[in-house]
């Protein structure tokens, strides 16, 4: 049903909101994780059978481009019409496990931005914290040592506000201060943290040999806006550097962590990330790019609707959206 009903009336309107040749805005939709099945505590993220329906989606929609082309094409000019690429950011084992065959199956290209710090058992703080809350017993919980006191988690609800409220209170403290202080929320966790969240090099492998595209994410995913010029540097091309032993071939796409303009990044990183040999990169900035946006910013979205119909039509508006960075 969701095929014909939506794809026939859609498809006109895409075309004359994105054009062919030197007019031609680019869509990049933006990923983390492909969950096995619905959690409760990620309602951000797709399952299976979600991400499923919106890949056919897609499919349908737009003409699904490996990042690095479609990158060169926006330059040149020559972007096909529905022009779009899908990314995903820093790592997750489910890429592989999960979203890899339902590309595969639907015959999709992509780009995964890989925090190559995290590789082989790693954990981001922000799993640590949520992976750590998921586990805590009902009752009260001591978060004195982050500034918010004793708290309560009775139900699910409360859970998931929490976990909200700690990252947030520690994303964007200096990068010793934060760590130490999700060290001291984890040791109150009754039970061990999962060590398979983040691929490890032989699933890194797995996906550029079934024609995936790996593109840098930092080491160990900092805000760039947070660290010294050389420590920011330092982090950039030590990912790539990173990654290019693993694969033996050349990364050339970048994503920003966090990626937002100003606060996550700034034009320097931009720059940075331009000496140390990458083509392109990537912001989380909403909207569309074009033949004018910078390339070492570009715009990526993703709808969070839970239908074909409104998935679609928010895709839609969001051409209407042009990148244009300063």
């Amino acid at each position: 049903m969701m095929s014909q009903m939506l794809i026939g009336p859609m498809r006109p309107v895409l075309q004359w909101l994105a054009p062919g040749g030197s007019r031609a805005p680019l869509s990049i939709l933006i990923y983390h994780r492909v969950l096995p099945e619905p959690d409760p505590l990620l309602t951000g993220d797709p399952d299976a059978a979600t991400f499923r329906w919106q890949m056919q989606l897609v499919a349908r929609l737009f003409n699904v481009l490996p990042l690095s082309d479609a990158v060169r094409r926006l330059q040149d000019g020559t972007l096909p019409s529905r022009a779009a690429c899908i990314t995903f950011d820093d790592g997750y084992a489910d890429n592989h496990e999960v979203a890899l065959p339902i590309l595969r199956e639907q015959g999709l290209p992509a780009t995964f931005f890989v925090a190559t710090g995290f590789l082989d058992g790693g954990m981001m703080f922000n799993d640590r914290v949520l992976e750590s809350i998921r586990r805590m017993p009902s009752g009260e919980l001591d978060l004195e040592h982050i500034g918010l006191g004793m708290r309560s988690i009775d139900g699910l609800d409360e859970r998931k506000a929490l976990i909200k409220e700690v990252i947030q209170s520690v994303k964007y403290l200096e990068r010793g201060e934060r760590e130490e202080k999700v060290e001291q929320l984890t040791a109150q966790c009754p039970q061990a943290l999962p060590d398979d969240l983040m691929m490890t090099t032989a699933q890194l492998k797995g996906l550029a040999a079934a024609g995936m595209e790996i593109g840098g994410h930092t080491h160990s995913h900092p805000i760039l806006a947070r660290l010294t010029d050389d420590q920011a540097r330092a982090e950039i091309h030590q990912g790539k550097e990173a990654l290019e032993s693993i694969l033996g071939q050349p990364v050339m796409m970048f994503a920003y962590p966090n990626g937002k303009p100003g606060s996550d990044y700034l034009p320097k990183h931009a720059a940075m990330v331009r000496e140390c040999g990458f083509d392109a990169a990537v912001s989380t900035t909403w909207g569309v790019s074009t033949p004018h946006t910078d390339r070492y910013q570009l715009a990526r979205f993703t709808p969070w609707d839970a239908t074909p119909g409104r998935f679609g039509l928010r895709l839609a508006r969001n051409l209407l959206k042009r990148h244009h960075p300063d």
